[in-house]
């Protein structure tokens, strides 16, 4: 799959291999052959990896281990596919991860770092994740636009037409938002 970026920064329903990538998002490690000068290309993949990130911290409780953390950004890339419900081994996601947990690192360590939200217990192997209503509203307010808007239609009742911050400053203070949000990426 090569990508040209002229001027859009955010690509829509690009299918591949059967695999159907909204707003670039793709969770591995990718190889830019071509790029041009201006570097929006590098801008929307570094862009995707951080939103897959907060996206997945949405998903999982508060307490949960690195690996944990990449198997369910990688479950990003195959939710919805209906092969993952027949056919597939159901720990696909899971080996693609073991298999490549440095490569994950790598590809992840400094959106970790810069993260205010989260912290790393070396101790206990873990990270600790704000899940206050504040932090997860925090984080909703980080995801992409199309998934806020499509969070948005799952919540809002017909005709009340509230505003995206509201509706997601509601969705914050349901501790298990995260399910919403799965439901959200089908």
């Amino acid at each position: 799959l090569l990508l040209h970026c002229r001027d859009t920064m955010i690509f829509n329903d690009i299918s591949c291999a059967q695999h159907s990538i909204t707003e670039i998002y793709v969770h591995f490690q990718v190889k830019i052959l071509i790029q041009n000068e201006n570097g929006k290309l590098q801008a929307a993949l570094a862009r995707n990896l951080k939103s897959a990130v907060i996206t997945a911290f949405l998903m999982l409780p508060e307490s949960f281990t690195e690996e944990e953390l990449y198997v369910r950004i990688a479950g990003l890339s195959y939710s919805g596919d209906f092969r993952m419900i027949i056919g597939e081994d159901r720990s696909k996601v899971t080996n693609i991860v073991s298999a490549n947990l440095e490569n994950f690192q790598r590809l992840y360590n400094n959106i970790l770092q810069d993260c205010p939200q989260v912290v790393y217990k070396q101790q206990l192997g873990k990270l600790e994740l704000d899940k206050s209503p504040e932090g997860q509203f925090n984080q909703l307010m980080a995801l992409p636009r199309t998934l806020q808007q499509e969070i948005t239609r799952l919540v809002d009742q017909p005709g009340k037409n509230r505003d995206v911050e509201e509706i997601l400053l509601q969705v914050a203070q349901d501790p298990d938002c995260g399910s919403l949000i799965q439901q959200s990426r089908l």
